[in-house]
């Protein structure tokens, strides 16, 4: 049944390809991997496989992967990527000594796969757990682990149908998990080998935090105000919350940094501004002191443009659910989150920390942002909260790197 799940994903990628850009990105990608592998795998090198499903799963086995190369440098590193998000995005990464997509999960695949790959280990990052690669590695004798992983209750391995889905579990090493609970799941299912050593995306943000770019265009426009909005990866939904209070507000001033970025997004933002406004691409030699507002219009900056904050929003939140609210919270900024976050941990323990805040809607969102512009020490109270938070979470990577076996 495995298998022909596979083939007719495969087929409706195919048919897919013919509309979607990205679906014909991945297609043409698949097409150049097994030619990617014979060229690119040294056959007198040892190779450690690192996959990640899409950029943010890379950016969480970034940290051990650059450990790793530090640590034991007789080893090349070998990475795939499933989404075009990923692959597109980081196919140039120089942490890395091949890069290609993951071909489908067929039998046939798999055996041309390894066959060339060789990997001594394999590394899947979070929740990728491929049935006939799993076997595959096992026969070889390959060890592989799992990286970050977290389990749920009403995940498939977990249910009372999932007995033929929980085997594919069977065949890893070892799981490093982010919490107790996904130990106990596993432990109920009878599978022991696995320890808890938290997130490697803590240790990724405080490396980003370490590595901040300073942006001097985002210097002049904060200037000497001590009272700077930052908001990531925002959606509509998020936008008409804070625009609207921003608007109001002539003591503060905004960053926003939209999810999406196009001309028609960007515009209707600014149709909904009162206060002057600037797009980030057109600031060069503009004199941004007559402006209230940033609009970043491109991508890549937001991880760096949080530094300049004093209070931060992560969209999202109204929608599909939130983006990484630890890129903002490594400032030691408080951060603000719509009420789609059960699936992020990290969110749910950001609140408890009362780094934090949870809005529902308008309301809630201006009684919150009162406080925290008026209040100054409940503002750096929240704001330490969030900084400590991830600093005393970080350490998975190393932790990962000092038991396995090299």
């Amino acid at each position: 049944m495995y298998n022909l799940a596979i083939y007719l994903y495969l087929l409706a990628v195919k048919f897919v390809g013919l509309f979607s850009k990205k679906v014909k990105l991945m297609r043409k990608g698949h097409k150049q991997v097994f030619d990617i592998l014979r060229q690119g795998i040294d056959k007198d090198s040892q190779y450690l496989w690192f996959h990640a499903a899409s950029l943010g799963e890379f950016e969480q086995g970034r940290p051990l992967m650059e450990r790793i190369r530090k640590a034991h440098p007789q080893y090349k590193i070998l990475l795939t990527f499933f989404s075009p998000s990923g692959y597109e995005v980081r196919k140039n990464y120089e942490g890395a000594d091949v890069i290609c997509y993951l071909p489908f999960d067929t039998p046939r695949n798999v055996r041309r796969f390894l066959d060339l790959a060789r990997p001594s280990m394999a590394f899947f990052i979070k929740y990728e757990f491929w049935q006939n690669y799993m076997k595959g590695l096992q026969r070889r004798g390959i060890p592989t682990y799992s990286v970050s992983s977290i389990f749920r209750p009403n995940q498939v391995f977990f249910r009372w149908y999932g007995g033929q889905y929980y085997k594919v579990l069977t065949r890893i090493t070892h799981f490093f998990v982010q919490n107790e609970e996904s130990v106990r799941l596993l432990a109920s299912r009878g599978i022991t080998n696995a320890t808890v050593v938290g997130d490697t995306r803590f240790d990724r943000v405080l490396e980003i935090h370490q590595a901040a770019k300073q942006l001097p265009l985002v210097e002049r426009f904060k200037g000497d105000c001590s009272k700077v909005f930052v908001a990531g990866s925002s959606w509509q939904p998020d936008e008409e919350l804070f625009i609207d209070y921003f608007n109001r507000h002539p003591e503060m001033k905004l960053i926003i940094a939209p999810h999406v970025v196009d001309e028609n997004h960007l515009a209707w933002i600014e149709s909904r501004l009162n206060r002057p406004s600037m797009r980030y691409t057109r600031a060069l030699g503009a004199d941004l002191s007559r402006a209230d507002c940033l609009i970043i219009d491109c991508y890549g900056l937001l991880s760096s443009i949080y530094r300049y904050g004093e209070i931060s929003y992560v969209g999202g939140g109204f929608g599909v659910g939130i983006h990484n609210v630890l890129e903002a919270a490594v400032y030691g900024i408080p951060v603000l989150f719509g009420p789609n976050n059960q699936r992020f941990r990290e969110a749910r323990q950001l609140l408890a920390e009362g780094g934090g805040f949870e809005i529902h809607d308008a309301a809630e969102f201006n009684a919150t942002m009162d406080r925290l512009l008026t209040d100054e020490t409940f503002l750096a109270q929240s704001g330490e909260r969030a900084g400590r938070y991830v600093k005393e979470n970080a350490g998975a990577a190393d932790a990962i790197l000092e038991a396995i076996a090299f």
